[in-house]
């Protein structure tokens, strides 16, 4: 009975992962097809060989048992009857080694494969590591129009994407599963992959290399959407801040400008033009906040705003102390953010 439970949560839990926007077996493009193709190759040869030795094992224990009366002190030797065990356990190595050399050449093609596309109109994105959030940039020949994000990376669904990577502190590494293998973003150094995603949808992303105390916060989000949805996302990222007309924002904005957002934040079409923290001009428009950490609602906004320490101890960001009134100004004037 035991043995069927666990079978069945067991079951339960691969179900659910396979199912998740954050999982190597739920492919939503080429590169990552081929990843997940990889993987089950080598869990079937795995299961395999765990089955076959297993098998063994016990036929093994089953023709050697005796009583323990029957028990020597010292096996004998029987050069005839151990010929034929050093034959198997021979065959045995010989398969090994092939089927990890086979393993090896599956790795270096698929890894070959899945390193990039080619395409002579890709879109363009770069992604910046910093302790603990994303930057992404979608460059312009005109710099005015250069779009800036954090933590949330838009893509047209059915077009080749090129990613050009940096960091800014330590090693970080950019993997989001469901669309491609891990990336490592090298201080001083700038990279460069290629995928596509052929499945709208939001995937979740994160740091796969550890980079200090809020490593396991520094979560991201691909949207993946039809292409004239995403050219109307970049044109609406590339604007500058509304200019708001509402009092209460109108207040907020006053807040911000005078106070320690703006000596690290940016708002285009303010005077808060700091590089420090994530560019905040379109913030209203993103799902989650402080890395994918927090739902991007006012309550979520405000803990975040009057004390970060206490959601992601270690992060950059200060406690902002601030008078009620201030603050649900300053939190209205960031939704009106669009």
């Amino acid at each position: 009975m035991r043995v069927a439970r666990c079978i069945a949560y067991a079951t339960l839990i691969a179900v659910a992962g396979c199912q998740s926007n954050h999982s190597s077996l739920t492919a939503a493009g080429p590169q990552a097809k081929k990843i997940e193709w990889l993987y089950w190759v080598i869990f079937w040869i795995s299961l395999i060989v765990f089955v076959l030795v297993i098998a063994f094992f016990a036929g093994g224990v089953a023709k050697s048992r005796i009583d323990e009366a029957e028990m020597a002190p010292v096996l004998p030797q029987d050069e005839e009857r151990d010929r034929p065990a050093k034959g198997a356990v021979s065959i045995a190595i010989a398969i090994t080694v092939v089927t990890l050399f086979v393993v090896l050449v599956l790795s270096i093609v698929t890894g070959k494969s899945a390193a990039g596309l080619t395409s002579n109109n890709p879109i363009t994105i770069e992604v910046i590591g910093h302790q603990w959030w994303w930057e992404a940039r979608y460059p312009s020949p005109q710099a005015d129009l250069t779009a800036v994000t954090a933590n949330e990376i838009h893509l047209p669904v059915g077009k080749p994407i090129i990613i050009l990577t940096a960091s800014r502190d330590v090693i970080h590494s950019f993997w989001a599963p469901n669309l491609n293998g891990k990336r490592d973003l090298m201080p001083g150094y700038q990279t460069a992959f290629s995928f596509q995603v052929d499945t709208a949808g939001i995937y979740r992303g994160q740091c796969a290399e550890y980079c200090g105390e809020q490593h396991a916060h520094m979560g991201f989000e691909i949207v993946a959407e039809p292409a004239d949805q995403f050219d109307a996302w970049l044109q609406q990222q590339r604007k500058p801040a509304i200019d708001t007309t509402d009092a209460t924002a109108l207040r907020g904005r006053e807040v911000f400008l005078t106070h320690a957002c703006v000596l690290c934040h940016t708002i285009r079409g303010t005077e808060a033009g700091s590089k420090v923290g994530p560019d905040l001009t379109h913030v209203a428009t993103r799902r989650m906040i402080a890395a994918a950490t927090l739902s991007n609602a006012p309550g979520s906004l405000a803990g975040w705003i009057t004390d970060p320490q206490r959601i992601k101890p270690g992060a950059r960001m200060p406690a902002n102390p601030l008078d009620p009134d201030d603050l649900q100004a300053l939190i209205t004037y960031l939704r009106d953010l669009q």
